[in-house]
């Protein structure tokens, strides 16, 4: 389990026996099932099955996934009543807040089906027609982008930027990565850095700071698929209609 300051990432990898989870959170959570699928329970509402290829979106409150053998599964949260902070593996660097990192302040809010388990399948979710790489969707605190491709990333069409208000995590589900990270230069030669190429297997998962600049190239002939993280949801990927399901949300001011 690793954090960013409004993000925690649980990664779980099921044994050879059905297993059962707790979480509970604040606000709403998503689960992902990329390669089988799993059942959702929550008290006095009917089991939510999903198949692989599928991320759920739970509602605040406690609940449990069933985890099918051999299985392996995300849960992206911005808070977790369940669990004690300080245990999570990255906990220290987060024992000062960054004010640089804009806070969560007020939640969306979902305006259609209140209170169910939204199950969305990615392969039938349209990417933006500027953006045929990404598929991307939201929850009231959360927005995740979904890239998956087969083969490398190709070397003459990679997208190095940087973000000031917010972090980045990036989180390799399958397929292998060169994470490519640069510190800007300022006036000072003394504060240069030299540039890091971070090899990452999957799963991994790489929390990006705030004005680093970075890109990340997938590697070798197989199958990719890495999931961008961010919160609070971004807003300049709503104002361009690229997040898929932001019409179910409401931001009231």
């Amino acid at each position: 389990m690793m954090r960013g300051q409004n993000f925690i990432v649980e990664w779980l990898e099921a044994g050879s026996n059905t297993e059962t989870i707790q979480i509970e959170s604040e606000y709403e959570t998503m689960v992902l099932m990329p390669d089988r699928g799993g059942v959702i329970h929550r008290a006095d509402k009917p089991a939510v099955h999903a198949v692989a290829g599928t991320v759920c979106i739970v509602p605040a409150g406690p609940y449990s996934i069933a985890l099918e053998p051999g299985a392996s599964y995300g849960v992206i949260a911005s808070s977790r009543a369940d669990i004690n902070m300080d245990d999570i593996l990255n906990a220290p660097a987060y024992a000062d807040p960054d004010p640089r990192i804009d806070p969560i302040r007020t939640p969306y809010r979902r305006q259609v089906n209140q209170g169910d388990v939204q199950v969305l399948q990615m392969d039938d979710i349209a990417s933006p027609a500027d953006k045929p790489r990404l598929k991307i969707i939201q929850t009231e605190t959360l927005s995740i982008n979904w890239v998956a491709y087969e083969g490398p990333r190709k070397r003459s069409q990679l997208s190095p930027h940087k973000h000031a208000s917010y972090e980045q995590g990036s989180l390799a589900i399958r397929g292998n990565y060169q994470h490519h990270l640069r510190v800007q230069w300022g006036n000072d030669a003394n504060l240069w850095q030299e540039d890091e190429h971070c090899g990452a297997p999957s799963p991994s998962l790489l929390v990006i700071p705030v004005h680093l600049i970075h890109t990340t190239e997938g590697v070798g002939d197989e199958a990719h698929l890495l999931i961008d993280i961010f919160s609070p949801p971004r807003a300049d990927f709503i104002a361009k209609g690229w997040i898929y399901n932001s019409g179910e949300y409401t931001l009231e001011k």
